[in-house]
């Protein structure tokens, strides 16, 4: 079971409010969950984000994973360690340098295929596809 450290959605519409749970990642946002660490609120200004250090600790030692979101909120509090940076040098990075990567270009569905094979068809033989007369 992989357990994550995210946050699930309360609050009114358009006035969101966010607990911080730790639950199993295969469950819904606000789904079921192990337990509650925390909470944030991000309306409110300066932004509150109150939560329980020991236990969020607790949970990343034994191998908790903090949600994106999560992790940012952690790290401007000091729990977790900043992003390790990118590896430079010999062993550095594998893309080579200079060279851009493209975007792969947009595959077309099944359905876009199927209709245009039908209409090469069509063309070639029109009277195909007539019922016949009886």
């Amino acid at each position: 079971m992989a357990v994550v450290i995210r946050m699930m959605r309360a609050g009114a519409k358009k006035r969101p409010f966010y607990r911080v749970v730790v639950a199993d990642s295969r469950r819904q946002r606000d789904g079921r969950f192990v337990e509650i660490l925390g909470y944030y609120d991000p309306l409110a200004k300066p932004y509150e984000f109150k939560f329980d250090a020991e236990k969020v600790k607790g949970w990343i030692a034994q191998g908790a994973q903090p949600s994106t979101q999560v992790a940012s909120l952690l790290r401007k509090h000091g729990i977790v360690a900043a992003r390790p940076s990118k590896p430079t040098g010999e062993g550095g990075s594998a893309k080579p340098a200079g060279k851009k990567l493209r975007a792969k270009p947009r595959k077309k569905t099944e359905r876009r295929t199927r209709n245009a094979a039908a209409r090469v068809r069509k063309k070639a033989n029109p009277k195909a596809k007539q019922p016949k007369k009886k």
